[in-house]
């Protein structure tokens, strides 16, 4: 009787200890979702897909630009939507208007006859940076906004770390 009874007051005790390391951790992680480990996850995820759809746009391939698009929108979904990741609102409203973005150039890309649509403005000031080539030129201004408002999101997750820049192709030397 003795042995049972020290063993509900141990499975309590440890029931208690781990209530409170849990709401400890819980409380640890700062508002806006910078600094706990999803969100510093999602940070290196979304990185990773600007930097690949950098690379593959203004590599001038078409059929991987639709198809990092098509990855890239529903995480920019994710995040707009809110429950999934906790982050700032405004890093969830630049993420919807990014997702709108992502999913218009995926439309033009897939019917290039197609007109586009006309888009909210940007709440963030659209970086100088060259346009797509050849192929994509008809998507251009919408994947160069899009770019901005995901190195603009990266910003939010990240929450004040310096955001790597965008690993735009070297332009070739005159003469070469």
């Amino acid at each position: 009787m003795k042995a049972k009874f020290g063993r509900v007051i141990a499975l309590v005790a440890a029931g208690s200890l781990l209530a409170v390391a849990t709401a400890g951790i819980a409380s640890a992680s700062p508002g806006g979702g910078k600094g706990s480990s999803s969100t510093q996850a999602l940070a290196a995820q979304v990185l990773q897909m600007r930097d690949d759809l950098t690379k593959v746009a203004y590599a001038g391939n078409v059929g991987a630009t639709r198809t990092d698009l098509g990855q890239l929108s529903p995480v920019l979904g994710d995040i707009a939507a809110g429950k999934r990741y906790t982050v700032q609102t405004e890093t969830g409203q630049l993420a919807g208007l990014a997702k709108g973005r992502a999913d218009e150039s995926t439309r033009l890309l897939a019917d290039p006859t197609a007109k586009a649509r006309q888009l909210p403005p940007l709440p963030l000031p659209i970086p100088s940076l060259p346009d797509l080539p050849g192929p994509l030129k008809i998507v251009s201004d919408l994947v160069k906004a899009l770019l901005a408002a995901v190195t603009g999101i990266l910003g939010g997750l990240l929450g004040g770390l310096p955001v790597p820049p965008l690993p735009l192709p070297v332009p070739p030397l005159p003469g070469s």
